[in-house]
């Protein structure tokens, strides 16, 4: 998922390793420790977050303030695909399954959520049960049933021409998914056969081929039910009908979002949630420094989760007393740039290997803020996700580039010279500042890059996951971070670099890769119920993609999260790219 800025999308839900002795500037045995914060309390200490629950309480009252530089793709439970925006959705829509608030990689653990129980499996894992807990409630009081899950499901996965965001798993392994048109075209009224609700509490998904780690995929919140009655397609963004523990008051597009508690969610029916702020305001298109200082002061949260902006991170790393109130992970996620495998000459992958060498690794990473931003990296997955191997085909002296290797694959690839854009998102300055790194080292070797912004809403609907917006723009380079859709090869892999995810919009296969090798691993992999055949496997895909050079892998992601005084209930978990759980966060303040 995008770390679905970064899946979900994507993110997009990706596993955590806490940072050890190797992150000396944030090592969790600092002098900070003893520290007291800006406000006069006691500090839990450097990473404190990533290892239990922060400042643990029951206080109730009081409003919760998130803050994002930018707009999400959407509030719509169906139609988002940002790892943000699946963890504070759960505060409104409830998925079948979901993962429990943990620190670290305690937050890995997944569990019901409206389903009463995980998934029963059959038919060697092709098809899934789910039974709805007792009780349910929408925020009107009307009942919660099996056929509101469904057709949720439908109309986040088929309806592909009007809701484009989020991923399409249930497109490619429900059974006829690949001929129903979803239910604003379904004249018929009755849905995807292969989805049945035999009772208003069960749920039943027909599966065309094995898939052992389906439980994740129902953790998504294209499963949190959609009353078919009130939806009105694209524009259901504006009405959420809530299935959470907390309710729409207010929505101004691209400006707020005001949430209050839903007198009809019922604690009884719902183990995980709690009701402790009165109420949460998300906070829209504000200065990115201006939510490091509202952060700092105890202010607000950062939405988005992916930390500070160099300036304050400088100030914070060398302040003993500011360190103490940080959390400091890796994110489960791949900092990267995808080479567009259909665009002419990226279409040889000779020249694909060109950009492979060109690339100075060393300058971007210190665009990105440094080591403490995290580590160069060389394979598609993380080190913190299952199926990793160290590898380096493309090693260059000192990570800093090798021209004359480069030059060689332009030569080997017909060219002395290529002229591309490279799209990266206009709100994200380190992603822009390590853009302009990458063209540097390729104007070295011969290849001249230009830069070619985009929001981050509209970054895959209108841009970079528009194929053939790209043909026309010329854009054969895109900027690109992933997190893991689950903590699982498949979680992180599937949506990426199977032929299946590429779309007409809302692409994130960005490299376009095509390859029938990748497609069948990732088909196997995901059939077995051999967790070390499944890893073994996912380990073939990162090496015949690298061998294919459909991206250059630049850093394994690092998190620096400054933990906000005045909130409590804070916990840096594994499953929201160490973000912190949004479930049950409260305030001080009244």
């Amino acid at each position: 998922m995008e770390g679905k800025q970064t899946i979900m999308r994507r993110s997009v839900l990706a596993a955590v390793a806490v940072v050890g002795s190797a992150s000396l500037l944030l090592s969790a045995c600092s002098k900070a420790d003893d520290k007291s914060d800006n406000n006069g309390s006691k500090s839990a200490g450097a990473n404190a977050a990533t290892k239990g629950v922060v400042n643990a309480s029951t206080q109730e009252g009081g409003t919760v303030t998130y803050e994002y530089s930018d707009v999400p793709d959407s509030f719509d439970p169906g139609n988002t695909y940002y790892a943000y925006m699946y963890n504070l959705s759960r505060l409104y829509a409830r998925p079948l399954m979901t993962f429990k608030p943990g620190a670290g990689e305690a937050g890995n653990e997944l569990v019901p959520d409206l389903a009463s129980a995980p998934g029963e499996p059959s038919d060697g894992g092709k098809t899934w049960t789910y039974k709805l807990r007792p009780g349910l409630k929408y925020e009107d009081g009307t009942p919660i049933t099996s056929k509101d899950v469904k057709y949720a499901v439908e109309r986040s996965n088929f309806a592909r021409d009007v809701l484009s965001l989020g991923p399409s798993y249930f497109q490619q392994f429900l059974e006829g998914g690949d001929k129903y048109k979803g239910p604003y075209k379904d004249k018929s009224d009755k849905g995807i056969s292969s989805i049945q609700t035999p009772d208003d509490t069960t749920i039943v998904f027909k599966l065309n081929r094995a898939f052992q780690e389906f439980d994740y995929l129902v953790a998504t919140p294209q499963t949190a039910p959609v009353p078919k009655a009130k939806d009105t397609g694209v524009d259901y963004v504006k009405k959420i009908v809530s299935s959470g523990s907390y309710k729409f008051q207010s929505y101004q597009e691209g400006k707020e979002a005001v949430l209050v508690r839903n007198e009809n969610w019922d604690a009884k029916s719902d183990p995980l949630r709690k009701q402790y702020p009165e109420k949460i305001v998300v906070k829209l298109k504000v200065n990115a420094e201006t939510i490091d200082q509202d952060v700092m002061s105890g202010k607000a949260i950062d939405l988005g989760g992916t930390g500070v902006q160099a300036a304050t991170q400088a100030k914070v790393v060398n302040s003993s007393d500011q360190k103490a109130n940080t959390d400091n992970t890796y994110g489960g996620r791949l900092v990267y740039m995808a080479i567009n495998t259909k665009l002419a000459p990226f279409d040889k992958v000779e020249c694909r290997k060109a950009v492979e060498f060109a690339v100075n690794k060393v300058s971007v990473q210190t665009a990105l803020g440094g080591p403490i931003r995290g580590d160069i990296a060389s394979t598609v997955l993380p080190p913190d996700i299952p199926g990793y191997q160290k590898s380096d085909l493309y090693a260059t002296p000192g990570n800093k580039g090798d021209v004359a290797k480069a030059k060689d694959q332009l030569k080997a690839c017909g060219k002395t010279s290529i002229d591309t854009n490279i799209s990266a998102r206009s709100d994200r300055p380190a992603e822009i500042d390590a853009a302009t790194a990458i063209i540097d080292s390729l104007k070295k070797v011969g290849i001249n890059a230009s830069l070619k912004q985009f929001p981050s809403g509209k970054y895959f609907t209108d841009a970079a996951g528009v194929p053939q917006f790209n043909k026309k723009q010329n854009i054969g380079l895109h900027m690109m971070q992933w997190g893991a859709d689950w903590p699982s090869g498949y979680g992180f892999l599937q949506q990426i670099l199977h032929s299946d995810a590429i779309g007409e919009s809302g692409n994130t296969n960005l490299s376009q890769l095509d390859n029938k090798d990748v497609d069948s691993l990732l088909e196997k992999a995901i059939a077995s119920e051999d967790q070390g055949e499944r890893d073994s496997l996912y380990a073939q895909i990162d090496k015949k993609t690298m061998e294919e050079a459909a991206l250059v892998p630049l850093t394994y992601f690092k998190v620096l999260l400054y933990r906000p005084a005045n909130f409590t209930n804070l916990v840096s978990s594994a499953a929201w790219s160490g973000q912190y759980d949004y479930l049950n966060i409260g305030t001080t303040k009244k």
